[in-house]
């Protein structure tokens, strides 16, 4: 509502003695003058600018006759002061215009400025006037005055006698006779007996009073603290007229203020709070509305000691008070008690250092034009001693203070509240939430274009979100600020309303005359171009936007008629293109709904226009048609109570029962806010009605409205929105009201489901009240969120040191600022839904919501809220929420992740209660390993880790872990290895038994993991704390025996944790899952040579060559090769140019390739296709998903080649009769211009070239080839070598079989093997027979080397166990000296895997590469 902005002013006044500081002030009735009272001076200050005009000052012998000045009041004209002083005299003072035409002070231009000076009003807005004060009159009432009021033509005036006066502004009592209070009858109501109590005792008097208007009354506070209201009961004001009415629990009242607007008291309280209260319109009782007081929680230090309530001051607007006590501070409350600011905590109480500041004790204060100042006179001297003199009087100086207050436009301009934007006016500027105006250049989402079903989306905004809609109201903390035309604002301060159009583009504005407005989009200012035209209209009722139109209703002087008018926005500001219709009385009100325009008057009635646009020819206008007109006198007693008046859409019936379709019923209702209650007014649809199409639109009879209902109380403000929308009518057909400190509050429309018939007991909507910890000021409504600004403080009290002459006002107040704010209220709707038995709407209401990107917070808040209340509950509660909210969020996908979310943030006490309700967390975790959610399954083990035993945990964790390892989550994995091991530190049972070497085969594994045997579970007891090895060595294995563990107990953990890393890579291994298994070495640092040497004759052999190729071919993407038809006798095929095609293929590494489809036994080409685009039926699936391409990018680097980016990304067709592409060819020129090529040989090139799979692939290969060359695994060294179709891969691998260390068993599979693979090229893939003819002669002498060795390997089985656990020192010996400085090299690497890996690729290429030099190493 109202926000302090920036530091305090402050206002010298003339120096003087202490005893002529002022301790009073009193601002006019139009707030443009202030009188400033001290002990025996009255001076008069101008308001803009903030200046002194005139002193007057008693002279010394009267002012001992008359006694120091007490309290003053003004004239409603403005022409007359009245002053009270010590020894019961009242001064009159006439306030004299002096030097006729002359000014106090003028503004000066400098030549040639363009300031009009010969506008009307030009001297009144910039000048300060120059007056003076004469005494008229001398009143002696000999007694202390107590209180003086001004009531419309005279001067009311309460004495310590006890008596009333009733003084006529001139001096006189004209007859009339002062009132005892003794006799004025006091009762609880004005039903009970005329005669009520009287004040029976003799020295009562009223200490202070106010009048109020609106109630025909008086609010008074008595010398023994009660409180009452003392009203006429006819219209004459005699001591037998009057009539009292009191509460009976006051009895500490101090002061008393009177909102008007909303017909409320406030009385201030010795305790230091303040009670509200209201007159019961039948019973004429006083009731109490609400209570304005710190609570101990957010203030404990200073509640309960701020003494009495001092002062109370309403706005001018009458939607906020701010209060001061006895001790200091300022609070600032809005209407019904939301606390908007208190000045005795945070940065206003303590310094930076974190010490305590002396509070700021205020002995008067008074608002100044339209709320933007409160100008207090302060009642601190604050005097460090150690400066100098002129500084200390400098400080001894009396000042006034002015603090600067910007307000949200709600309280001005009611009619916003339709919008979703937030605007804030300040006196000189305006502050946005709609964003830049870059965003608002294309045109916004139905989330404002009228029914629009299409939304478009905005290039600046977040896709997720409507382009209005979040990202833009929400985006950041700052606002957008707008500074108002300076040329606007100097003839025309202050500003009294502000509105902004749907789109948040536009902006209007009214001063004290005529109307500017912005556009956001050109950022520039539009104001009249006929100042005279500005000058001569008064704004009355506020103004609204209607597409490009301003509505506005004003006042004409010159015609002094009352208008409604309409201006385009994109004409010329002037009277020639604006639309004007006459109006009978002035306009309060005003409203836009839809296509009509919404008036309410001052003769208590409702007027209701159509507004259409209309263009003849260049010229557009729009045009304004009288609809209907409702009179509401009976309802209400006094225009001015009307708070706001809106149409809306929002009626009791949904539109399921009506007999209209819901297009037909535009306007439904209309609702007024009559002084905080709201009222409904339906239209009657209890008569015929008229069929629409049968009517002419231009005549349609608009039906009659229904008596009004009366539907909450203690409303300030409320929302409604007319966009329709079938996915959320829930929160797009309720109505939102803020009511202050009671929260808010939704009157929510509820649906049958799948439109049955509603039960006709059911009420159609419900009234559901909320807290929410912001002081709402727009709710976005399919956002399902409330935006909000808030006060913030920033010290800078650092800048001046203790002694400095500066140590005023800086230092004593933080700076202030206002930031947005934005808060979700869906779950206290779900809530209350839920309490009230209505799970069926909560249900839809959240399906609705389901795709908001907070909706899972919603469900957690909603969770963590009723567990905490629940738990923490000192009494039993009978019917608990808990188990029913824990059911509705099970209708959820995200039910398990809300729940451990949930815990999490909650402390471990409550977890038992939450899990009563919620279910076991071991099941949880077990449904959520089936949904494969693992990262939320490993939330719900940190659980388990503390409700269960470590056993129970560990087992958990080693299922999880499994199920991490087989879909490749690393990250989860690593953490698991550190659970696992922090868990078993933690226990002091002995160490499992270490698990034997031999372990069952690993599906067998696996199940029995799955199935949670007791055996596992038990040797799963204790894992250590110690860090994991993450470095992995590349020489053979060293053992358990190695320095790898620390402590026994660590050996057991880690054998542990390395059984199941086992398992995992022996299960890769036999699925021929290579490339998921080099994955898996790299992420988790698995030691994959010394656990392959050991594996050579189990797990790492090759049970099946051709199911390996094939296998390897569709996991690396690798094509498989094909003979074109033209080449089957081409010298390729024997060997000859075997080289050439192996050049080529390795300069093109880095190029695009496909991947080629063959059917069997086919050997020409059928179709080419690139890997990822997979059409058709193919002979070996390209399935990307299951190539765990995401992962491949962490694990494997790729070398540095240029053309990497797009090695896999595109591909170029490549039939028979396609040439290849320019480039390449010159490159074959330069290279090889000595061979003569044949068409067939080309064409066999070209096919080399396509049966090459990607770049990475073949580095992964590359590395792989190394691996298990390292681990003497020679048999998938073949695999590989038969894939890249290197024939030195081949032969490196037969050179090491020839050495007597190789197990026989091996060379003997390798040969059936490779028999195998002959036979399946033979009859399935021809293209690998060339290759398999050039190593014809390996394999032949592979088969003599089987043959000698199958004596003495007959032996060798039990031996080979060994083998595990020693080097094979041949495997290296055949390398030359270079691979083993690569592998030393290799071994110094430290931990990163990266670094590592991309050694470990060069170093099996540069090995291969010395063994054999029949290709280039393209890898660096």
């Amino acid at each position: 509502m109202y926000f302090l902005s920036g530091w305090p002013k402050r206002l010298l006044c003339a120096p003087g003695s202490p005893a002529e500081a002022p301790f009073h002030i009193q601002s006019d009735p139009q707030r443009a003058f202030f009188a400033v009272l001290a002990p025996a001076r009255l001076s008069i200050w101008y308001s803009r600018p903030s200046v002194l005009i005139v002193t007057y000052k008693e002279p010394a012998k009267s002012s001992t006759q008359f006694g120091s000045y007490k309290q003053t009041e003004w004239r409603p004209d403005s022409t007359m002061i009245a002053v009270s002083t010590a020894n019961g005299y009242i001064l009159f003072f006439h306030i004299i215009s002096s030097r006729g035409d002359k000014y106090l002070y003028e503004p000066v231009y400098p030549k040639g400025s363009p300031q009009m000076k010969g506008m009307p009003h030009f001297k009144e807005e910039q000048c300060a006037p120059a007056l003076n004060l004469e005494m008229s009159k001398i009143l002696d009432l000999q007694a202390p005055i107590m209180s003086l009021q001004s009531v419309l033509e005279d001067l009311l005036v309460a004495t310590s006698d006890g008596f009333l006066h009733l003084i006529h502004w001139e001096g006189m009592t004209n007859g009339r006779k002062a009132i005892n209070l003794c006799t004025v009858p006091f009762s609880v109501d004005l039903q009970s007996s005329r005669v009520g109590s009287f004040l029976g005792f003799t020295d009562v008097h009223i200490r202070d009073m106010e009048y109020c208007a609106t109630l025909d009354g008086f609010a008074v506070v008595f010398n023994d603290g009660k409180v009452g209201f003392i009203t006429p009961v006819s219209s004459r004001f005699t001591a037998e007229q009057l009539h009292g009415v009191w509460p009976q629990d006051v009895v500490d009242g101090t002061c008393v203020a009177i909102n008007n607007k909303y017909r409320l008291m406030a009385f201030g309280c010795a305790s230091g709070s303040v009670q509200v209260y209201t007159i019961d319109n039948t019973t004429g009782a006083m009731l109490l509305s609400h209570k304005l007081e710190l609570t101990a929680k957010q203030y404990p230090d200073i509640w309960n000691k701020t003494g009495a309530v001092k002062l109370i001051r309403w706005s001018p607007d009458n939607s906020v008070v701010i209060v001061t006590w006895e001790y200091g501070g300022l609070s600032l409350w809005s209407v019904f008690g939301a606390q908007l600011l208190c000045t005795l905590g945070g940065d206003f109480a303590y310094r930076s250092d974190g010490t305590k500041k002396d509070p700021l004790k205020i002995n008067s204060m008074s608002w100044g034009a339209e709320g933007y100042h409160l100008w207090v006179i302060s009642g601190f001297t604050s005097q460090p001693t150690d400066i100098d003199a002129d500084i200390r009087n400098i400080i001894k100086q009396p000042s006034i203070l002015l603090f600067q207050f910007i307000k949200s436009v709600l309280t001005v301009n009611p009619c916003m509240s339709n919008q979703e934007q937030v605007l804030l006016q300040g006196e000189d500027r305006l502050y946005l939430n709609c964003g830049e105006a870059s965003q608002a250049q294309n045109p916004k989402s139905s989330s404002h274009s009228q029914l629009k079903p299409s939304r478009e989306k905005s290039p600046f905004t977040d896709g997720g979100f409507e382009s209005q809609g979040l990202s833009t109201l929400l985006g950041h903390r700052h606002w957008h600020v707008v500074q108002i035309s300076s040329t606007y604002l100097e003839s025309n301060w202050p500003i009294r309303f502000s509105a902004i159009d749907k789109l948040g583009q536009n902006i209007a504005v009214v001063g004290k005359f005529g109307f500017a407005h912005y556009s956001l989009l050109t950022k520039k200012w539009k104001l009249f171009g006929n100042i005279t035209q500005e000058q001569n209209m008064i704004v009355t009722g506020g103004l609204a936007w209607w597409n490009d139109f301003m509505v506005l209703a004003c006042y004409n002087i010159s015609d002094r008629q009352e208008e409604l008018r309409v201006y385009l926005r994109t004409s010329n500001l002037d009277n020639a293109f604006a639309h004007v219709t006459k109006a009978q009385a002035e306009t309060l009100l005003l409203s836009v709904f839809r296509d009509m325009v919404i008036v309410f008057r001052a003769d208590c009635s409702i007027c209701l226009y159509s507004i259409e646009r209309k263009s003849d020819g260049s010229n557009t206008t729009a045009g304004i048609q009288v609809l209907q007109e409702v009179s509401m006198s009976r309802y209400i007693p006094h225009p001015f109570l009307v708070v706001s008046v809106t149409l809306t859409s929002v009626s009791t019936e949904n539109g399921i029962t009506l007999k209209m379709p819901q297009q037909a019923r535009d306007a439904e209702s209309i609702m007024l806010n009559l002084a905080g209650q709201l009222i409904m007014m339906q239209r009657d649809r209890s008569g015929p009605q008229i069929r629409e199409k049968d009517s002419n639109p231009n005549q349609r009879k608009l039906l009659p409205f229904c008596p009004p209902v009366v539907l909450a109380q203690s409303v300030e403000n409320v929302w409604t929105t007319c966009r329709a929308n079938k996915q959320k009518r829930h929160l797009l057909e309720a109505l939102w009201l803020s009511c202050g400190g009671a929260g808010m509050k939704v009157w929510l429309p509820l649906f049958p489901r799948d439109h049955r018939k509603p039960h006709s007991f059911l009420s159609q909507r419900i009234m559901l009240p909320f807290h929410i910890n912001i002081y709402p000021l727009a709710v976005l409504f399919e956002d399902a969120l409330v935006l909000g600004a808030v006060n913030d403080t920033l010290l800078y009290d650092s800048l001046y040191t203790r002694n400095s002459a500066r140590e005023h006002l800086e230092v004593l107040f933080p700076f202030c600022v206002v930031e947005r704010t934005s808060q979700i209220y869906l779950h206290h709707i779900l809530r209350q839904l839920l309490v009230r038995n209505l799970g069926e709407q909560a249900l839809l209401l959240a399906q609705s919501c389901a795709a908001l990107p907070y909706f899972p917070h919603v469900l957690e808040l909603m969770l963590h809220e009723v567990l905490e209340e629940e738990a923490t509950s000192r009494e039993p509660i009978p019917d608990p929420l808990l188990p029913t909210v824990a059911k509705f969020i099970t209708e959820f996908p995200l039910f398990l992740q809300t729940v451990v979310h949930c815990a999490r943030k909650t402390e471990y006490a409550l977890w038992n209660y939450l899990f009563a309700a919620v279910g076991n967390p071991k099941d949880l975790f077990e449904e959520c390993l089936m949904a494969q959610d693992l990262d939320t399954a490993a939330s719900y083990l940190i659980i388990l880790q503390n409700m269960e035993v470590p056993a129970v945990s560990r087992q958990h964790a080693t299922l999880l872990f499994n199920t991490a390892l087989e879909q490749g989550k690393w990250d989860l994995c690593r953490h698991m290895i550190r659970f696992l091991k922090a868990i078993g530190s933690g226990d002091s049972e002995t160490p499992p038994s270490t698990p034997t070497a031999q372990e069952p085969s690993s599906s067998g594994g696996f199940e029995f993991f799955r199935n949670r045997s007791i055996s596992l579970s038990q040797s799963a007891e204790n894992v250590p704390p110690s860090k994991f090895s993450l470095q992995k060595t590349l020489s053979m294995p060293s053992g358990p025996s190695g320095k790898r563990w620390s402590k026994d107990s660590d050996c057991a953990e880690n054998m542990y944790i390395d059984m199941m890393l086992w398992r995992h890579a022996r299960r890769l291994l036999e699925d021929v899952r290579l490339k998921d298994l080099g994955c898996f070495a790299a992420q988790l640092g698995f030691e994959l040579i010394s656990w392959l040497c050991k594996e050579r004759t189990r797990a790492a052999r090759v049970d099946n060559f051709v199911i390996a190729l094939k296998r390897l071919h569709k996991d690396f993407l690798w094509p498989l090769p094909i003979i074109p038809a033209s080449s089957i006798n081409s010298p390729f095929k024997n060997g000859k140019y075997r080289t050439v095609g192996e050049q080529l293929l390795k300069s093109q590494a880095a190029n695009p390739f496909l991947s080629l489809e063959i059917d069997t036994g086919i050997s020409n080409i059928q179709r080419s296709q690139s890997w990822f685009s997979n059409i058709g039926p193919t002979h070996h699936e390209t399935d990307t998903a299951s190539s765990h391409g995401p992962q491949m990018q962490d694990a494997f680097l790729s070398p540095l080649s240029k053309g990497d980016e797009c090695s896999i990304g595109s591909a170029t067709d490549l039939t028979e009769s396609s040439s290849m592409v320019d480039g390449d060819w010159t490159m074959v020129d330069e290279n090889f211009s000595t061979l003569s090529l044949t068409q067939s040989e080309l064409e066999h090139i070209s096919m080399e070239l396509a049966s090459k799979g990607p770049h990475k692939s073949q580095v992964q290969l590359r590395y792989l080839l190394h691996i298990f060359m390292e681990a003497g695994c020679l048999d998938w060294c073949i695999v590989i070598g038969l894939i890249l179709r290197e024939s030195s891969i081949i032969s490196q691998v037969l050179t090491i079989s020839q050495s007597s260390e190789v197990d026989g068993e091996m060379l003997q599979n390798i040969k059936t093997g490779l028999h195998a693979v002959d036979r399946w090229a033979s009859t399935d893939c021809p293209g690998y027979k060339p290759f398999l003819n050039i190593i014809k002669p390996q394999l032949q002498k592979l088969s003599e080397i089987t043959e000698e060795q199958v004596q003495p390997d007959a032996f060798q089985p039990a031996a080979m166990g060994k083998t595990s656990e020693q080097t094979s020192p041949r495997a290296e010996e055949n390398r030359g000296s270079s691979c083993h400085g690569s592998i030393a090299q290799i071994e110094a690497g430290g931990n990163s895997v990266v670094s590592r890996k991309e050694e470990d690729i060069t170093s099996g290429d540069e090995e291969e590469h010395f063994q054999d030099g029949t290709y280039d190493c393209s890898v660096s």
